[in-house]
């Protein structure tokens, strides 16, 4: 087992050899394949329930509790109208751990609870995760405004926000935005975090089922080559193309919200990451699309998070590197 030396109840809390988290991303993890691949290699492994048919959603769970002993998590969007169905699955199937995010979760708790699951929910202030955890949520993920999908809608970055929610929680904080590597791990930790998630960096694997043309659009993103759209209201992070071009431009001609909405809601992350067209879908990616340089294997990513995490550590601390397993 790879040495981690960071402090963090995550994995005793949730079963899980390392506390880092795959994000739950609509298409990309809305299957068993990068779930189980995460799960296996230590993380904690995240099916996206959102775009899935609830048959999907059964199979996808048995599938990867099929494949491995090691916990894992189903997301659900608790804005989603198929929400109350896929927490019934969730029930039913008695998925380890829930991640949820935009809705409260007080309401939902207990029946949970009953049978010994634990709920992570996502948040992007300070407010929404006191919130959270006086409802008694088991821990936060707090995203920042550097976050691909959803991200934080004022903006802030993970840098400011995590370091702000940390300040005041007392259950285990996630950080989520702008970490790509260990050493984006490392600076989560640094902020008060317990653990990092993150969403672009499992986005580009062997196992995240988008299309190729998708994974190719991120590979080529620079570091600024991604913009908020659909601001003043849930806004997505993705990376500019003809939709962004057509949006920035129809906010330029002052166009009122009405209008804005409707383009907005023309175009869809499905027709990038199904149909493969990056031009006109949403292709969904954070900020850290500008660091990342290849396609690998999810075994392979968790191996080097946890090699460069602990790296990092072990140098701050002024330790001699560790030497490479034999």
């Amino acid at each position: 087992m790879t040495e981690f030396g960071f402090p963090s109840r995550l994995p005793a809390l949730l079963g899980i050899r390392y506390p880092i988290v795959q994000g739950g991303m609509s298409w990309a993890s809305s299957s068993a394949a990068l779930a189980l691949a995460v799960a296996r290699a230590g993380g904690l492994g995240t099916i996206a329930a959102g775009p899935m048919r609830p048959e999907a959603l059964v199979e996808a769970i048995r599938a990867v509790r099929a494949g491995t002993d090691a916990p894992f998590a189903v997301n659900v969007p608790l804005y989603n109208k198929r929400s109350a169905e896929f927490l019934d699955i969730v029930e039913a199937e008695r998925v380890p751990i829930l991640i949820c995010s935009q809705g409260g979760s007080k309401a939902h708790l207990p029946r949970f609870r009953a049978y010994g699951a634990k709920w992570l929910h996502v948040v992007a202030s300070p407010l929404h995760a006191a919130k959270a955890e006086a409802a008694g949520v088991d821990g936060l993920i707090v995203v920042g405004g550097d976050a691909g999908g959803h991200p934080a809608p004022d903006e802030v970055s993970a840098m400011v926000m995590v370091r702000a929610v940390a300040r005041a929680a007392r259950v285990p904080v996630i950080g989520a935005g702008g970490v790509a590597d260990g050493a984006g791990i490392a600076a989560m930790f640094a902020l008060g975090a317990e653990g990092a998630q993150l969403g672009t960096r499992f986005l580009m694997t062997e196992e995240a089922t988008v299309h190729a043309a998708y994974k190719d659009s991120v590979l080529r993103a620079g570091l600024a080559d991604t913009t908020l759209v659909g601001r003043g209201g849930l806004p997505v992070r993705q990376v500019r193309n003809r939709f962004t071009e057509e949006v920035d431009a129809a906010e330029r001609a002052g166009q009122d919200k009405a209008a804005l909405d409707a383009l907005y809601a023309s175009r869809s992350l499905k027709l990038a990451a199904l149909d493969g067209d990056v031009e006109w879908g949403k292709v969904e990616a954070g900020q850290t699309a500008g660091l990342i340089d290849d396609i690998l294997p999810a075994a392979e990513v968790m191996r080097r998070l946890v090699t460069e995490a602990e790296a990092v550590r072990r140098r701050l601390a002024g330790q001699p590197e560790a030497r490479a397993a034999a």
